[in-house]
């Protein structure tokens, strides 16, 4: 039987989603756990890759397992596993359904706060008192859809088999005192780094160092810049996953202060 797995993890002690000799990774934290409890070897396939220190608010991952999971068995996984890792759902599905391939859409979240505040430390990214023009940080931020050759904002384009994305929906957004930004971007898919380096560049923008027709430029020139400087990760969320036959709210919301602001403060630029 065919598995999907609904997750959430916070990514600051993890070198990423992907299984890596030497490293920590969320991958093998969620197939030595399966592995122990079933008393056999799981391989799990994932939605996606994230960068280290990047987290997901919501992930799915597809297992193929020879006997049926019940509450228990959720109940015991969560169990054993890190607080920074939880199961939400444990989906049952018809034929060979695939976390990776089948999914349409992918959603995600970078938050920037201004000010130091230790309880935002890993939740979102600082950049300390930055005079960032956000309105022209909004008209770069309003070109991403018009584009699907994403080239420019990828740090190594040539070893993927083509650099096309289908931005669906980008947006700007700031809090009601203006201390906190966050950016959303919605696309079938995204290449490696591609969201860091975006906010990088729209950072560029809003501190006077790159003009929005430069990033134009970039885009329309499938030009990849000799520097490329990603954002900070730790702002970073994974945040939907969308699939023609599964489309599940997520389950959680980054932290309380963040969820307040996303549902009660936060503006369109």
């Amino acid at each position: 039987m065919r598995y999907f797995f609904h997750i959430a993890y916070h990514g600051t002690n993890y070198s990423g989603w992907q299984r890596h000799p030497g490293v920590s990774n969320v991958q093998e934290v969620l197939e030595t756990a399966l592995g122990k409890l079933l008393k056999v070897n799981v391989n799990i396939n994932g939605c996606g890759r994230t960068d280290a220190h990047v987290h997901a608010s919501q992930f799915f991952f597809h297992a193929d397992i020879d006997r049926e999971l019940d509450d228990e068995f959720f109940f015991r996984l969560n169990k054993i596993l890190p607080d920074d890792v939880a199961v939400f759902d444990i989906i049952a599905m018809q034929g060979l359904c695939h976390a990776r391939f089948d999914a349409v859409q992918r959603s995600y979240n970078y938050f920037i706060h201004t000010y130091k505040d230790p309880f935002l430390n890993t939740f979102s990214s600082l950049y300390l008192d930055p005079k960032l023009d956000l309105d022209k940080m909004n008209k770069a931020v309003d070109l991403l859809p018009l584009y699907n050759d994403y080239r420019c904002f990828c740090k190594m384009p040539d070893r993927n088999e083509n650099t096309i994305c289908n931005v669906s929906a980008a947006g700007l957004f700031v809090n009601s005192s203006g201390t906190k930004i966050r950016f959303n971007i919605s696309a079938n898919r995204f290449l490696s780094k591609m969201v860091r380096i975006i906010i990088g560049r729209l950072l560029d923008i809003g501190e006077g160092r790159m003009s929005v027709d430069e990033f134009e430029h970039y885009l329309i020139n499938k030009e990849t810049p000799k520097i490329i400087i990603p954002a900070y990760p730790q702002g970073l969320y994974l945040s939907k996953v969308t699939y023609p036959y599964l489309d599940l709210p997520p389950a959680t919301s980054f932290t309380t202060m963040l969820q307040n602001d996303i549902n009660a403060n936060w503006q369109p630029v």
